[in-house]
């Protein structure tokens, strides 16, 4: 391929929830872009669309490693941006059912149980 315009590190990069992908500025005017799906698949090469000129963005791809299809319905990056995954919800809400099933009782004495080693 050939010379890359730019490298430019993923942090520096802006997040588009609309259309799905990095983006960065370009000097025609437009962005350089790349989905989270192309960075899962080992992409480095973001283009930009209304030019040929591409840059390489510099990424950890274990950070996308587990990335959802692009053709799901979009949970997985919102939850994300929230700052819990969709199994994280799932284990708080078991959480706190078991909270609210607990009962403690002060007259009981402690009992011994007994472990395995």
């Amino acid at each position: 391929m050939g010379a890359y315009y730019d490298e430019i590190e993923i942090e520096d990069m802006v997040w588009d929830a609309e259309k799905r992908v990095f983006h960065y500025p370009c000097p025609c005017g437009d962005r350089f872009e790349i989905s989270r799906r192309q960075l899962a698949d080992y992409e480095d090469i973001a283009t930009c669309p209304s030019c040929s000129l591409i840059i390489r963005v510099i990424f950890d791809p274990l950070d996308f490693e587990d990335e959802p299809d692009d053709d799901d319905d979009g949970d997985a990056v919102e939850s994300e941006v929230d700052g819990k995954s969709d199994s994280e919800d799932d284990d708080d809400e078991a959480f706190e059912d078991a909270l609210d099933k607990l009962t403690i009782s002060e007259d009981a004495a402690p009992r011994p149980i007994a472990a395995a080693a």
